[in-house]
């Protein structure tokens, strides 16, 4: 069984880990059976939930499998767990809810009559008979007659694998959908080789930003172990029996097996690259003499290299499914986008050398999900940032929110904190001179049309939107909120990447530039309303205005200050004001954790003196919003920020200003977590008996060492050994200072 598991179930007292180099208790299960992929599948309304699907995929996957219950678009994933059919199973590149699909392929076996739209092919099922696991998914549905028709599904990055078991004395086929209305793809049936080739052009978010990427097409081959009886193509509902090649909208190609067939397997390779590049994906990854058993437990190893490195001791059954579910998102996200050393490059139309990420959700991302990867996927973080840099020389910008290419959602040029962030815990395998080439320009240079466009909230026909505003900013230290849309937002994101920038353009010599982004970063005080206590947006004249907020309100974005905290207490009259400010906060009801801006506000009490009270917020955040349910997400997943939120919160700290390569203390919530760090030379252990029922910290100390202020270091992490908090149920004064424990430039 899981370490954790074990602990939970058999109370064990003793907390001897696994072994450091396989990072398993033991070979027959471990902490992928922990996880619930249904969690966040369903929630209070269509949109505002957590957006998730059961994929099965490995960590960081091109492509992810899913069973298929609706048509994903725009503000609507494939799979919602309130539905009760299932129309396919699809290769989907969409990275989260409120992002559109790109050059999805979608698979669905059947009975009877070929039947091609998604209505009609559709069968019911029921949860009873559904299994998923990030390694596989199976499900039985409802083929009539009282039969079943059971598929399972696994997959690798490129590569989705589906085993269809059919009913006995039933006519069998297969129905393999490459586009929908509106879109032109092709699909070609060859009965030689048992495939079905071809690709979908469709780009949801095409409409949105300037790289229109003509050439781009997400491309497939599905090759069958099972030779056809007969085959076709469909437009829409009509089909043409025995066509084997079209190129047409509204497309599926058709097959169906010889009488008796009872098993068929499918192997669907994907590319954004050539139909060549995915029969080598389709070799390289999954070749027809590995098993679906064989490529399933490669997908387990892969998901149990990362979340054996951490065990839970005192975690109920609900907290470890909440935890390592957590986990299982956070490293969903980015997405790989380049295949065998090479990739396609929607901003410039071409094929490149090198290597590629994509679901960039910046805005999202930077604030804590970022920093997971930083623990507990350090081997990505190079190619990462040299995957915006290959962006930023194919498009001219670092990345805002790249699906695929730039879409220009949301605000703020935060790749800028990523790559401080990344520099400052240490990261050294991508060049650092381009940048800061890259982040001084997003600083420093306006977009095109900066002063004729508003650049509202996926406004078209716009230029990469950067620092919009920037020429307002540059003039009188705000962005003008009678000129550019969330003017107020952009503000204090600009003031933050400022500082960001400085600590880039240090660490390259660049030492007058740092200074003066570093004088750049304190026009957030520009926005302090003192009639009001609040942040306001401003006109271009200096008069006050309304509104200007990204996605929160006035109470959220007081706070918006991560890189100078200090000097936003100074603003709002000294560590106690500023800590009966938060306690007005939390008890209105301000703080809205579905959304991103509010997530590092509770752990500001430490630096109001009041750590006690960030402990006590923490706890209160992380039961109200997370659950071992389908609705268990308050709010969108966001590629990962609401679950790296969760994990890190959970182990007792949280990186309020990330790019510092620091990290506030809270609470943990398990009496013992033992974490193996990939970079680390030692196990971490995060030792906190009783915390389950004593939430407050009483003393911490780091391998004997006693830490007086409620922040560590990433470096101190690394080191490894034992970080041992003493617990207690009542409030205590461990932290408590006059003192802030800021970085020295930071104000």
């Amino acid at each position: 069984m899981a370490w954790a598991l074990v602990i939970a179930t058999a109370l064990v007292a003793a907390f001897t880990p696994p072994s450091a180099a396989t990072g398993r208790a033991d070979t027959e299960q471990s902490n992928v059976d922990l996880v619930n992929p249904f969690i966040g599948t369903s929630g209070r309304s269509d949109t505002e939930y957590g957006g998730m699907i059961p994929s099965t995929a490995p960590p960081f996957a091109m492509t992810r499998w899913s069973p298929m219950t609706r048509q994903n678009y725009v503000s609507r994933t494939p799979y919602h767990y309130d539905d009760t059919k299932i129309s396919g199973f699809i290769g989907t590149h969409q990275p989260a809810i409120w992002m559109g699909d790109s050059g999805y392929v979608v698979g669905m076996p059947g009975v009877g009559p070929v039947k091609t739209s998604p209505d009609d092919r559709a069968l019911p099922f029921s949860h009873a008979d559904e299994h998923a696991a990030p390694d596989r998914y199976s499900v039985r549905m409802q083929a009539g007659s009282g039969r079943t028709l059971k598929t399972e599904m696994t997959g690798t990055s490129r590569v989705g694998l589906l085993r269809t078991t059919y009913p006995e004395g039933v006519d069998t086929n297969f129905v393999l959908q490459a586009t929908r209305s509106g879109v032109t793809g092709n699909v070609h049936v060859d009965p030689a080789t048992r495939e079905i080739t071809g690709y979908n052009p469709d780009r949801q978010d095409s409409n949105l930003g300037p790289f229109k990427a003509s050439n781009f097409k997400g491309y497939f081959v599905a090759r069958f172990d099972t030779g056809f009886d007969s085959y076709g193509t469909a437009t829409g509902g009509t089909l043409h029996e025995g066509q084997g090649d079209r190129t047409d909208g509204d497309l599926s190609a058709y097959v169906r097996f010889p009488s008796g067939t009872r098993t068929v397997q499918v192997r669907i390779a994907t590319s954004f690259i050539s139909l060549q590049q995915a029969r080598a994906n389709l070799a390289a990854e999954a070749p027809d003499d590995r098993s679906f058993e064989q490529i399933a437990e490669t997908t387990r190893a892969q998901w149990n290299e990362k979340l054996n490195r951490v065990c839970l001791q005192g975690a109920t059954a609900d907290q470890q499914a909440i935890f390592y579910t957590s986990m299982y998102h956070a490293l969903q996200y980015p997405s790989e986008n380049s295949e065998q050393g090479r990739y396609y490059s929607a901003y410039d139309d071409e094929v490149h050398s090198g290597v590629s990420y994509t679901g960039y959700s910046l805005w999202d991302t930077f604030r804590a999900e970022n920093a997971f990867l930083t623990l507990f996927a350090p081997e990505r973080i190079d190619d990462m940032v040299t995957s915006m840099l290959h962006d930023y020389q194919e498009g001219g910008w670092l990345p805002m929110w790249k699906n695929i290419t730039e879409t220009n959602i949301m605000v703020g040029t935060n790749a800028d904190s990523v790559i401080a962030e990344d520099i400052a815990k240490g990261f050294t395998g991508f060049d650092r001179n381009l940048a800061y080439e890259a982040v001084r320009k997003d600083a420093m240079t306006p977009p095109d049309k900066d002063t004729e466009l508003a650049y509202f909230d996926r406004q078209q026909g716009t230029p990469v939107e950067a620092r919009a505003g920037l020429t307002y900013y540059e003039q009188n230290g705000w962005v003008a909120a009678d000129r550019t849309a969330e003017s107020a937002s952009r503000t204090l994101d600009y003031a933050y990447e400022d500082w960001a920038v400085a600590q880039v353009a240090k660490a390259v010599g660049k030492t007058d530039d740092a200074e003066m982004f570093l004088r750049r970063s304190a026009n957030y005080k520009k926005l302090y309303n003192p009639a009001t206590g609040f942040m306001q947006a401003r006109n271009l004249d200096g008069s006050w205005a309304i509104g200007g907020w990204t996605e929160g309100d006035r109470w959220v974005y007081a706070l918006d200050v991560l890189h100078d905290v200090p000097g936003l207490m100074d603003l709002m009259g000294g560590q106690e004001k500023f800590a009966a400010w938060l306690d007005d906060y939390f008890a209105g009801g301000h703080n809205n954790h579905t959304n991103e801006p509010s997530h590092h506000v509770a752990y500001l009490y430490d630096d109001a003196g009041q750590p006690w009270k960030t402990q006590e917020a923490v706890r209160r955040i992380a039961a109200a919003n997370y659950a071992n349910r389908t609705d268990g997400l308050s709010g969108n997943e966001d590629c990962g920020q609401m679950s790296a939120w969760y994990v890190l919160s959970s182990l007792g700290i949280y990186p309020v200003n990330p790019a510092s390569a620091t990290y506030a203390v809270g609470s943990p919530f398990f009496d013992r977590a033992w974490v193996q760090l990939p970079n680390a030379p030692r196990p971490l252990t995060i030792s906190a008996p009783g915390a389950a029922t004593n939430q407050y910290v009483k003393s911490l100390s780091l391998n004997g060492q006693g830490i007086n202020h409620p922040v560590l270091s990433h470096a101190d992490l690394l080191r490894g050994g034992t970080l041992r908090f003493a617990m207690s149920d009542t409030p205590q004064g461990w932290g408590a200072s006059s003192t802030p424990p800021q970085e020295a430039d930071a104000h």
